[in-house]
Order: C-alpha cells, then sequence, then structure tokens
C-alpha cells in the first residue's frame, strides 16, 4: 500500500454550480488535511478550487498553489496558501504539479479538469510516471466520461489493461484506499502482452 505526501487535486473554477459540489469539494480539503496529505492545485480561490483550499487550510494542511501569470493578473489567486508558485503558462502549471504530487485526483469540473486529468492519465499510460490517479465521482458526476471510456475500451481504443487506470470513489476516504492499492502497468509489459 501506497502513502502519499502531496496529492495533485484538479477541479472546477465556477463559482455558480450546485452548493453541493463545494461540499464535496471541503470534504476533500479537510480529509487530506487530516490525513496529513498536502495539497497541490491549482492555486486559486474561487469556485471548487478555493473552497478545498480554505477547508484543507482550516484544518491545518499544506497547501501549495501553482497558477499561470495570465490567470494571476485576473485576481484569481489564492493569496493565503502556504506557498503558491506564479508559472508562465499552462504547460508549465501542469508540469509543476505533475512533479511535486505522489497521486492525483480530479474533482468534478469542466474542460480544463478533464484536460489535466486525463493527459496526467495519458503520461502514466507511457511510462512518464507511475503515480496512481483517479475521479471523485460525487453524484454520479463522472458517470457519462466512465460510460464513455468504457465504450472506448470495448471498441479497442483503451487497452485492457489500462480499463482500471482511472480509480473511482463517490467519497475521498474510499478514493484514497483505493489509490494507495492502485498499479500503472508498465507499457513495457503492456505492448509485450499485445505481440
Amino acid at each position: 500500500m501506497k502513502s502519499f505526501r502531496r496529492i495533485a487535486v484538479y477541479c472546477g473554477s465556477s463559482n455558480s454550480v450546485d452548493p453541493r459540489y463545494f461540499e464535496l469539494a471541503r470534504d476533500v480539503g479537510r480529509h487530506l488535511a487530516e490525513s496529513g496529505i498536502g495539497v497541490v492545485y491549482g492555486g486559486g480561490r474561487v469556485g471548487l478550487m478555493g473552497a478545498m483550499a480554505d477547508a484543507a487550510l482550516d484544518a491545518g494542511g499544506h497547501v501549495i498553489g501553482v497558477i499561470p501569470e495570465r490567470i494571476q493578473a485576473l485576481e484569481v489567486g489564492h493569496s493565503g496558501l502556504d506557498e503558491l508558485y506564479v508559472v508562465d503558462s499552462m504547460p508549465a502549471r501542469k508540469a509543476m504539479m505533475i512533479y511535486l504530487s505522489d497521486a492525483y485526483i480530479a474533482l468534478p469540473g469542466g474542460f480544463g479538469t478533464l484536460e489535466e486529468i486525463i493527459e496526467v492519465a495519458t503520461l502514466g499510460i507511457l511510462g512518464y510516471h507511475k503515480k496512481p490517479l483517479g475521479l471523485l465521482n460525487g453524484f454520479g458526476y463522472f458517470d457519462h466520461l466512465l460510460a464513455f471510456l468504457a465504450h472506448a475500451a470495448d471498441e479497442k481504443f483503451v487497452r485492457p489493461a489500462h480499463r482500471s487506470l482511472l480509480q473511482t470513489a463517490p467519497d475521498i476516504a474510499s478514493l484514497i484506499t483505493k489509490l494507495a492499492a492502485a498499479e500503472t502497468p508498465r507499457i513495457e509489459d503492456v505492448l509485450a502482452a499485445e505481440r
């Protein structure tokens, strides 16, 4: 079973979503802090990002934000974090978050959240890291994405070995347990099995 020093959390920045998603984000922040796991996230003070970071800080957690200059200039950066890195681009943000973290989870979010968790999944498939990743599927938010990925696997665009790459759970405690037990298959082994 793995243990985690820091986990990257990808989530939405909209303030207009259903309040239940904000509570889900707060649960994540509190749980990670109370478990002694540091948070790495996009550095914002708005939406689920801000709610999750505030809850982690309020519970005594260590929170690191990574935000591009362009977004920081829009005055959405969180000023109360333990560490805030202002970087020059979105690719730089993603690379730094990947580097700083031992695992990756996505909470409900939009294009940015999906892009980030899919990119980190792709990097894991290709062997650039062996860190676990998952979707916090609160309120069934990711059900349609999971159905699409199952369809992609049925159509042979996702290899059988990668069907369970994204761990899923409806609550953060269960997801952390699954991440701790997860194994990322080596691309060399996957390709060798196909020969």
